[in-house]
């Protein structure tokens, strides 16, 4: 007599349960794929708003507030809003500009999703007058040109005086 070679029906439900746990591991994983996608898309967009807000700024498109100002535009077929700061800086022409974006209308509140920062103002001189040695942190001007104070400058200026056991490099600040 033959004995028939097959599975048991405890076999089947144990191999059912691994592929189901197996299943429900892979769905898991996919739906944190799909969710921090849509969370890196809508950090891409308000970085571009932000970057907008900037621009608008830089463009003077809107005056300067007193120190804030917000707005509310739809983009990507969404609704975002935004806050614009304006901070003085050592340079009394100049203001540094933060613009912060948060997803939804301006009555959601939550933490922004990008923050750009830039600066606006008055130059600070004409193109190619002055090149900055950022190693000495004074302006050293092209051979020939005349000093702020209206005389040549022909003399380089000094070098920094090394600091003993900083194998001559200048201290970090």
């Amino acid at each position: 007599m033959r004995h028939a070679r097959g599975f048991t029906l405890v076999e089947v439900l144990v191999a059912l349960m691994v592929v189901a746990l197996g299943l429900a591991a892979l769905m898991v994983a996919v739906s944190g794929t799909a969710r921090s996608s849509g969370h890196l898309r809508d950090k891409t967009l308000a970085q571009w708003i932000a970057l907008n807000r900037l621009s608008e700024v830089r463009l003077n498109v809107n005056k300067f507030g007193q120190n804030t100002d917000t707005g509310e535009l739809d983009f990507a077929g969404r609704t975002w809003h935004y806050d614009t700061r304006y901070f003085d800086t050592t340079i009394a022409s100049m203001k540094r500009v933060v613009v912060r974006v948060y997803p939804g209308n301006a009555s959601a509140k939550g933490n922004p999703l990008a923050e750009s920062t830039g600066f606006h103002g008055a130059s600070l001189s004409q193109p190619g007058t002055a090149d900055v040695n950022w190693n000495q942190l004074t302006p050293t001007l092209p051979a020939g040109s005349t000093s702020t104070t209206g005389t040549p400058s022909t003399t380089p200026p000094a070098a920094p005086t090394p600091v003993p056991g900083t194998n001559g490099r200048p201290p970090l600040q």
